[in-house]
């Protein structure tokens, strides 16, 4: 029992036994710990959203593309981390595997610091410049202010929980998330509902929750001596480790940075149409955090298998963890999708009573509904990519889907539905751009995994491929 005990916390070697096994195994309490990260946002919304009003909510969903924006470099050194430390970890190279977590943790800190300097003193231009509506100015620069004091730990608990996934613990990271999301419940009730402290309460909830879980998950990591060392000596920069952290993972942070600058594009225009489509857009995109969590969980734990796999020589299970992980994402995917167009209309009414904005939002989720579908496929295909250390494609295809699909169609469709009601075009304009451009994103992956040129990007060079032994 204590054994069992022992590997269930430990790290997962994922290069051996059947894949569908490992990735279930690897997945599913990545999709509760998703589901529990996302709660950090909705709880806030709906306790937002009850006790102040549909004001406050929108400020709140005015703010969140401003704080993606600045977290750009989080998703850089998180995504170089997480390759380097699958395979390492698959090659069993603890010096190399050492120091590229060391460095890992250093960058982070310098960054959020750097990220904490900026978002504060420019959190009201930053908000002027997405025509954030006059009725919630005040209200979202607050809350903008507050994360921004509290963005060490987020950046530090990001990427310290990246690390453990990539060692194939995925175990750890979802009970301090689940305590975390516990946490911020409860401090979101007393902050916002019994000390009337407003957004401002939510985002100190929010903070206080994710620090916590920073410290936890950063101890564990410090307990994991047999796979990882955390000392002096790897926490100094290292040039060449630092360099191997950019060059992987700067792809994905520019791919990060179009994608919020394309969020802050957009918001501009959903803050024209009003704060009422406003509040309609978060709370539609609240329910849409949850609907997309199992296509880039199953993204995230293929990457790690195929980096582990990669590491270790095994091709033969790269083949049969895609062909595993497609099934399971797309399944997952069909029944969500059932449920948004069965009860889209009764998760919309967790947020407001206004009757006008729930049936705005159950229209808006019925739009985006066969898009999920889309996003299984891709994000599988993605994960492939980036865990075989082959990040410009998704590069690109960010930039392609982004700066030649969705920005330009929301635009060119909102201002082809303007009306006496809409001046500003139909808020129908934004969704269905967005479901364009998953779409677009979906057959741009799948002919780049046929391509096939990620199988020659390992950072792990061997001679001959290890043949398949059975498993």
């Amino acid at each position: 029992m204590l054994k069992k005990i022992s590997q269930l916390f430990g790290a997962q070697d994922m290069t051996t036994g059947r894949p569908m096994k490992s990735l279930i195994r690897f997945a599913l309490p990545l999709i509760i710990g998703n589901f529990a990260q996302q709660m950090y946002a909705t709880v806030d919304s709906i306790v937002v959203g009850r006790y102040i009003g549909d004001e406050a909510l929108s400020a709140i969903g005015t703010s969140m593309p401003v704080v993606n924006l600045l977290l750009v470099i989080f998703m850089a050194i998180a995504t170089g981390a997480g390759i380097m430390v699958a395979q390492y970890f698959g090659a069993k190279d603890k010096e190399s595997l050492s120091k590229s977590v060391g460095n890992a943790l250093t960058l982070v800190t310098l960054s959020s610091l750097a990220i904490t300097v900026i978002g504060v003193s420019f959190a009201g231009s930053l908000l002027r410049l997405t025509n954030t509506p006059a009725e919630t100015y005040d209200i979202a620069k607050d809350y903008l202010t507050v994360i921004f004091w509290g963005i060490l730990g987020t950046g530090l608990y990001n990427i310290a929980s990246g690390i453990l996934r990539g060692l194939g613990n995925s175990i750890f990271p979802l009970l301090t998330l689940l305590l975390a999301s516990l946490l911020n419940t409860a401090l979101d009730i007393w902050m916002v509902g019994d000390l009337g402290w407003g957004v401002a309460g939510a985002a100190v909830a929010t903070i206080v929750s994710q620090a916590v879980s920073a410290v936890l998950c950063l101890l564990k990591l410090g307990t994991m001596k047999e796979s990882v060392e955390i000392n002096r000596d790897t926490l100094k920069p290292d040039l060449k480790f630092a360099s191997q952290l950019f060059r992987l993972g700067v792809p994905a942070g520019i791919t990060q940075a179009i994608f919020s600058m394309s969020m802050v594009l957009v918001q501009s225009l959903t803050n024209s149409m009003g704060y009422r489509v406003v509040t309609c857009t978060t709370a539609v995109m609240r329910i849409d955090g949850f609907a997309v969590m199992p296509s880039f969980t199953f993204g995230m734990a293929v990457a790690t298998f195929v980096g582990q796999n990669i590491g270790a020589n095994r091709m033969d299970r790269v083949d049969l963890g895609t062909r595993d992980a497609v099934k399971l994402s797309l399944a997952t995917q069909v029944v969500l999708v059932s449920l948004i167009l069965l009860f889209g209309g009764n998760l919309i009414r967790m947020f407001t009573t206004t009757e006008e904005i729930i049936r705005l939002g159950t229209r808006q989720m019925r739009i985006l509904a066969p898009g999920y579908l889309a996003m299984a496929m891709s994000q599988v295909f993605g994960g492939i990519m980036r865990g075989a250390g082959d990040t410009m494609p998704s590069m690109w295809i960010s930039l392609i889907t982004t700066t030649c699909v969705r920005v330009p169609v929301a635009y060119g469709l909102a201002y082809l539905t303007r009306s006496p009601a809409n001046p500003n075009g139909a808020p129908e304009s934004i969704f269905y751009s967005l479901l364009l451009s998953w779409f677009t994103g979906a057959v741009a992956n799948y002919l780049w995994y046929r391509r096939g040129t990620w199988k020659t990007k390992s950072l792990v060079k061997h001679a001959q491929p290890v043949q398949a032994s059975g498993s």
